[in-house]
């Protein structure tokens, strides 16, 4: 069989873990006929003459967004297979031209569906607010406040995606509550997850801990504000792994300094970081992270071995699990 030949593309520092290192090139390059150098929007008319042959790509962070000009270069191009996450800023010149376009968005949402997990478990315990009023207070009287524990909760996702669902399966092995507001969420696909679907401001007065996993469409823009954040209950807590621009951040960062019973995990903002001048980085009640929800370090690999893995599926001609088509990029956040 005549291999196909490929091409890595990306433009990224590789400080939080490398995805196509020496050994997975290897890999690659026994599996296809691969361009010796990595291409990217700034080299890509230098290596443009060299491609006009090229079938395959696998991508990671810093893969850029074709111009029309630009893929009219690539006359072979067939795949794209996209190590990482979320493929909005590039995805929509190889979808609406009939590339297959794969992304390991569902690998990628592993580490931040942890991460938030553990957030969910502490913040069941008053982690955060008792270490502060330890800070301040100095002695043992910081956990006297109720503390329920990982048992007889309510616990609130906002939206259902990926991320959610790895959640919701670890919180569902704990006797807990948990209600979810998605209005892309069926009756029947909310009884598999084994969460109960309410109405959003229902969602915020009842669960003790809110977790926002909602994508970044044009309608999901600015819908947590004020008066969502004022009914929540006594001691909750307020995660954001999900975008940052849903929240109205001036609200919240208000309603958190009028109550300081409340607390805030944001490990994303929107802008990134927050202006100078934000409240948010003032409040004692407000943890503020650079956005390290995503695959880092020796976690990369997976992101690798699932672009392979769909490769290997393709050129077989089987399904693919991660194709990104229309319907998804609609919805993908």
């Amino acid at each position: 069989m005549t291999k196909l030949k490929a091409a890595l593309f990306y433009d990224y520092p590789p400080s939080d873990g490398v995805v196509f290192d020496d050994a997975v090139r290897a890999r690659l390059a026994g599996m296809t006929t691969l361009y010796p150098e990595v291409v990217h929007a700034t080299n890509f008319d230098q290596h443009a003459p060299h491609l006009a042959d090229l079938e395959v790509i696998f991508a990671t962070w810093g893969m850029m967004h074709f111009s029309p000009e630009q893929l009219a270069r690539l006359p072979k191009l067939k795949a794209v297979f996209y190590a990482a996450g979320n493929v909005k800023a590039f995805a929509r010149p190889l979808v609406d031209n009939g590339i297959i376009l794969v992304s390991a968005w569902a690998i990628n949402a592993i580490p931040t569906s942890e991460m938030c997990f553990a957030q969910i478990l502490l913040s069941l315990r008053g982690y955060f607010r008792a270490v502060r009023n330890y800070r301040e207070q100095r002695n043992v009287s910081a956990k006297a406040f109720p503390r329920s524990g990982a048992a007889h909760e309510v616990i609130g996702m906002i939206g259902t995606g990926h991320i959610a669902q790895r959640v919701i399966g670890r919180l569902r092995e704990l006797p807990l509550t948990l209600i979810a507001s998605d209005p892309m969420l069926t009756p029947a696909r909310a009884a598999q997850l084994g969460v109960e679907l309410v109405p959003l401001d229902e969602l915020f007065r009842r669960a003790l801990i809110v977790s926002n996993h909602t994508p970044d469409l044009e309608w999901t823009r600015g819908t947590l504000g004020a008066p969502l954040f004022e009914s929540m209950r006594e001691g909750a807590t307020f995660i954001n792994t999900g975008r940052g621009a849903q929240v109205v951040e001036a609200d919240l960062a208000r309603v958190l300094q009028a109550r300081p019973d409340l607390t805030a995990l944001l490990d994303v903002t929107a802008p990134e970081p927050p202006p100078q001048e934000s409240m948010l980085w003032q409040l004692p009640n407000v943890v503020i992270s650079p956005h390290i929800g995503g695959t880092i370090g020796n976690e990369v690999g997976r992101l690798a071995e699932c672009a392979i893995e769909e490769f290997e599926a393709w050129q077989a001609g089987r399904a693919l699990r991660y194709q990104v088509t229309q319907e998804v990029l609609r919805t993908m956040g």
